[in-house]
């Protein structure tokens, strides 16, 4: 029998089980057997029959081997054990004069669980539990002699019986052996040109290397690794210096091979790697990751300081990936570097946009080079200072952020601007960050495309942005919250509320804050709800008192400027309409957004019920020229706001500028507009068809949550689908419900959306379909509860408001919901 096995896998215990089994006739044969001796007993041997053991058959002799293959070709029975590598011809002679003479080759195979549990139990006289067994078979990879000198002794230590073992094997198998096996036992999966540096050894030999650690059973059977047992035994055996000198030499290798550095970084800290060398590789990685990943920045920084960093050459980094995170960023040391000093003003800057400081942000990203310069632009724009702004875009900046920059300088016409704005978005969404940024492309081209009356492309942009990460998770809360905005300005309530619910425990910027608040407030007002829109104000309070506000926030101000008003603190709102309107004249008055603050001014007057100011707004937007889309939408409704608080009310009038709102993606107002003529309607039968339309206005808004799936119809929607589906024109519709061409067709566009279907021939399908298992149950009411995150009911009442007939006024009556 050829017995073949590595060191310790439990050679020698299969011989003794041999010999145990001739009955004691068995004649031993080892390295320091005497040929006289030897050749003595072999021919005893024959004579008698005994039983031959060759214990470690690679150590002897070739003239030994050679006597032993000649007394196997003569008939004596042999049992030999080797290591698996045959390296010369006289040990491969014996092995086959031993097969050849009716022998067989055994491999002694690693220890299974049950050998590792009988293992031991005999030696601690304690039966061990599953876990345990495991543990020891892991560590030993199955080789018996390491299993028993780990048995008895805490997981991960090195008994003093297994280092001596390793000490001896190392020194047998010579410096080379040992200078590698000191690299493996690291743990690191190391392609075999970084071994061969790290380690010293020259790539030719390092396969002769590597045989040798394998024979000698220091490295597992299954890998190129070292045995766990033996990797701890030999990092025990090295002195604190040379532990710190084959961390050097490993982390030397890893660099200088030109790996990526997450790739050399996450290798050294498997091995847990400290040292000048291992800091510089953890810096780099997270570098690497900051502007993606700055939460796993943050713990490569954190290992580089451990591994001895200077605190300040990570400050950059740290500060860029905390910003991120939306962290804060004070108490980092200053960086002694030039260009990390730029990087830090920079996100300096970022972060005061964040909060909603647009002047700070200015001051300082203009001082970050011309990557900062390039950021600043839309603050820039944002307060009014367009020249400086057109300056200080150069084309040394990255093209994402010029793209953004040149978006943010057309923003004075906001129908130009929102095409540059989706550019920016899917060039920033394509390209590599390069910095933190103050705002993203998408948020801004969301407020944007809310301004032109576009929600649904606002509402793209927004969720392109979540989808893809834009920005790190502080945008993302600005995303949503937008998204929020959104939702609540065309109606969509319980898709606001939720990612109301969504930001409720979240650390928010002070930009966000007010955003946060505008939305709450603009819920708040739609459902009648005083007491909500209390606390919303009085968040938004101590933010709008810095008067820290931009052109970009002046369309979201809008809910608490009118909130303000209705509360009775109209006069706390006066300043941040005074700081928008200089911001506007500072732009050279751009008529889009002169009509924004006008709308504003007339909705906080409405809420007072002041007629005079709903004349002023009136005559403003007759005076100008050339509005179409949103702006004239909103002249048209001033218009009629105006003559209905006179109580004018023409009928005709008020359903063209109701549909021209609802066109314009203001589905609440349209509602607000048609209910209060209805209320001051001198006709009955005016009042009754407008009271109609308000609440056909307010049903088409909410009946959609913000899931983005298609939802049940409302009623109104019901009903011109039946009428659609029995083959009526939109002309033919509108003059049966009272309603224009125009508005049925706004109408069929939004059952389109709802059912999801494109072509004609798939609406009439869906149409059936859905009408055949209609049952009535599509009117949602407007979900109102917890809108701050704080609250288990707004208002603490559990009622519900409806806001198609109770007035935008705390003090004025409500109307039953069947005036009719």
């Amino acid at each position: 029998m050829v017995v073949v096995g590595v060191d310790g896998a439990g050679r020698t215990h299969r011989l003794t089980e041999l010999a145990a089994a001739a009955g004691g006739q068995a004649m031993r044969v080892g390295p320091g057997d005497q040929a006289a001796e030897l050749r003595a007993g072999l021919a005893a041997a024959r004579e008698n029959g005994s039983l031959v053991l060759v214990e470690d058959a690679h150590r002897l002799s070739d003239d030994v081997l050679a006597m032993l293959a000649g007394a196997a070709r003569n008939g004596v029975e042999m049992a030999i054990s080797r290591r698996p590598t045959i390296d010369r011809s006289a040990l491969a002679e014996l092995d086959e004069a031993v097969v050849v003479a009716g022998g067989s080759v055994v491999q002694v195979a690693p220890l299974g669980p049950a050998d590792i549990a009988g293992l031991i139990q005999r030696l601690t006289g304690t039966a061990p539990d599953t876990e345990r067994v495991q543990q020891v078979r892991t560590e030993s990879a199955g080789l018996p002699a390491i299993a028993a000198a780990i048995a008895s002794a805490p997981s991960g230590t090195a008994p003093p019986a297994l280092v001596a073992r390793v000490q001896q094997r190392l020194a047998v198998n010579g410096p080379s052996a040992s200078r590698v096996a000191r690299v493996l036992a690291l743990g690191l999966d190391l392609p075999d040109g970084l071994l061969s540096e790290a380690s010293g050894v020259p790539l030719a030999e390092l396969p002769e290397t590597m045989r040798l650690l394998r024979d000698s059973g220091l490295l597992a059977p299954d890998a190129d690794r070292a045995v766990p047992a033996v990797a701890t035994a030999i990092k025990a055996d090295l002195s604190p210096a040379e532990l710190r000198r084959v961390h050097s030499d490993v982390a030397h290798a890893l660099l200088a091979s030109g790996l990526d550095p997450l790739v050399a970084a996450n290798q050294l800290r498997a091995a847990r790697v400290l040292g000048a060398i291992a800091a510089d590789a953890y810096r780099a990685a997270g570098e690497r990751v900051r502007l993606t990943e700055p939460d796993l920045a943050l713990a490569w920084f954190d290992d580089a300081a451990e591994a001895g960093a200077d605190p300040a050459s990570l400050s950059a980094g740290r500060a860029e990936a905390l910003s991120l995170l939306g962290q804060s960023v004070d108490g980092l040391a200053t960086p002694s570097a030039e260009p990390d000093r730029t990087r830090v003003t920079r996100v300096v800057g970022a972060v005061e946009a964040h909060h909603g400081r647009s002047h700070r942000a200015v001051e300082a990203l203009l001082a970050g080079g011309p990557l900062g310069r390039a950021l600043a632009v839309p603050a820039l724009m944002s307060i009014g200072h367009a020249e400086q702004a057109r300056h200080a875009v150069t084309a040394e900046a990255p093209s994402p952020v010029r793209r953004l920059a040149e978006a943010a300088i057309a923003v004075t016409e906001p129908a130009d601007a929102l095409p540059l704005f989706i550019e920016a978005a899917e060039t920033v969404e394509r390209a590599a960050p390069s910095a933190v940024l103050p705002d993203t492309p998408h948020a801004l081209g969301a407020i944007v495309a809310v301004t032109v009356g576009d929600a649904r492309t606002g509402e793209r942009l927004l969720q392109a942005a979540i989808s893809a990460g834009v920005g790190g998770p502080a945008a993302a809360d600005r995303h949503r919250l937008l998204l929020a905005w959104v939702q609540m300005r065309t109606g969509r309530y319980d898709g606001a509320i939720a990612e109301l619910r969504r930001a409720a425990d979240r650390q928010l910027s002070g930009r966000e804050l007010l955003l946060r608040a505008a939305v709450a407030a603009g819920i708040a007002r739609r459902s009648g709800d005083v007491a909500t829109l209390r606390e919303a104000w009085s968040r938004a309070e101590h933010v709008l008192a810095r008067r820290a506000v931009d052109l970009f926030q002046l369309e979201c101000v809008e809910e608490l400027v009118v909130a303000a008003a209705r509360l009775g603190h109209a006069h706390r709102a006066t300043p941040i309409m005074d700081a928008l309107g200089a911001i506007v004249d500072r732009l050279g008055r751009p008529p889009s957004w002169r009509a924004a603050l006008r709308w504003i001014e007339l909705q906080a007057g409405l809420a007072l019920d002041d007629s005079m100011a709903a004349a002023r707004a009136a005559g403003w937007f007759a005076d100008q020229a050339g509005f179409t889309g949103r702006q004239e939408a909103l002249g048209r409704a001033a218009q009629c706001w105006a003559d209905v608080l006179r109580g004018d009310v023409d009928r005709t009038a008020v359903h063209a500028a109701a549909d021209a709102l609802d066109a314009a993606e203001l589905p609440w107002e349209a509602s607000r507009l048609a209910g209060q003529a209805a209320i001051r309607a001198a006709d009955p039968d005016d009042a009754r068809r407008l009271l109609e339309r308000a609440r056909a206005f307010a049903q088409t808004g909410s009946a959609s949550s913000g899931s983005g799936r298609p939802e049940l119809l409302s009623e109104r929607e019901t009903e011109i689908a039946r009428l659609v589906l029995s083959g009526r024109t939109h002309r033919e519709i509108g003059a049966q419900l009272y309603v224009s061409p125009k508005t049925v067709e706004h109408h069929v566009a939004r059952i389109r959306t709802k059912l999801g279907v494109r072509t004609r021939a798939e609406f009439v399908a869906a149409l059936r379909v859905f009408l055949g298992a209609d049952d009535g149950s599509s009117r949602k009411p407007l979900m109102r509860s917890n809108l701050l995150g704080d609250r288990p009911d707004v208002g603490g009442t559990g009622r519900k408001h409806d806001v198609l007939v109770r007035p935008d006024h705390p003090g004025r009556a409500q109307v039953p919901r069947r005036a009719e």
